[in-house]
């Protein structure tokens, strides 16, 4: 791998891990809904044009539909879902619980696909899903409002799951569709569909400009600009090796909710993402179990 390839990697990472930095600023000045719409209008206003450009156009008229679902299951439910949860729990622990995506997109392949788990992918699902049960049993211990806490965290879990099946979906009935028309497309149709709750809730006191600034980061950068070079690596190096982006993203959500938002990191939070970031990597083969695990057992004589 190129060092400016390693180096745009870790740059995704970055940027993405700080969307949830932006979530939790912009929320509370938008609310989930209006703040949902503004972002899937203004990046589909940012990447529309590029499918444009690029003459991707007849692309998005013959894979409308299935790019309408995935501006639903992929950007419209998921921004509603983290926007909730920003107003109840931090970015660190928002980005932490983000990282299940790989989880739920190996169960919902096996459970929908037919594809087989295997004994390693087992073992990574009940790893991840073991450091899910640790993070949030900690978190209602140490919260005065328990509900608020745990609404808040199965609403990002709830995001991911969506985001899983968005993977499998896309790979089953997208996969002749380019990278940017998805994008693009999803994110016009996912402002189309929000757009009626965006003006039902639109905030009665107008937003502070650190919420302004906060969204119109999220869209430009997070969205649009980490898009065009998350798909640009995708051509570069193949699919699942610019995924491993993702196993960086927990790490700098929780670095940017301390060093900007002063959220408390405890050592729960850093064994907990440890261990789902580890489930992760057993479930997508990135990591492989030890030969004596993968083993068959034998059977006595």
């Amino acid at each position: 791998m190129k060092r400016s390839d390693m180096m745009q990697l870790v740059l995704v990472a970055a940027i993405w891990g700080a969307s949830y930095l932006f979530i939790r600023v912009a929320a509370p000045a938008f609310g989930p809904w209006a703040m949902a719409g503004l972002r899937a209008v203004l990046a589909s206003l940012m990447l529309l044009p590029l499918v444009l450009w690029r003459g991707l156009l007849p692309d998005l008229r013959r894979y409308w539909k299935g790019v309408a679902l995935v501006g639903v299951t992929n950007a419209a439910l998921p921004f509603l879902l983290f926007n909730y949860a920003a107003l109840h729990i931090s970015a660190g622990l928002s980005s932490i619980l983000s990282s299940t995506t790989p989880l739920f997109a190996a169960l919902i392949a096996a459970l929908w696909l037919g594809e087989s788990l295997g004994r390693q992918r087992i073992v990574g699902l009940a790893i991840g899903f073991g450091g899910v049960f640790m993070l949030v049993a900690g978190k209602l211990h140490m919260q005065s409002d328990a509900f608020a806490t745990l609404m808040a965290a199965l609403a990002c879990l709830c995001a991911t799951l969506l985001y899983g099946f968005t993977g499998n979906f896309t790979k089953r009935y997208l996969s002749g569709a380019q990278p940017m028309t998805i994008a693009a497309g999803s994110q016009f149709f996912a402002a189309v569909l929000l757009a009626p709750g965006t003006v039902i809730g639109w905030p009665s006191d107008a937003p502070s400009w650190q919420g302004w600034g906060a969204l119109l980061a999220l869209a430009a950068l997070c969205t649009t600009f980490a898009y065009v070079l998350f798909y640009g690596l995708i051509t570069r190096l193949g699919a699942s090796r610019a995924m491993s982006a993702l196993f960086l993203i927990p790490a700098f959500g929780v670095l940017w909710g301390t060093l900007f938002l002063h959220e408390e990191f405890t050592l729960r939070m850093g064994v907990s993402c440890v261990v789902i970031l580890c489930g992760c990597a057993l479930t997508t083969g990135v990591v492989s179990l030890p030969q004596f695990v993968r083993r068959p057992m034998q059977k006595p004589l």
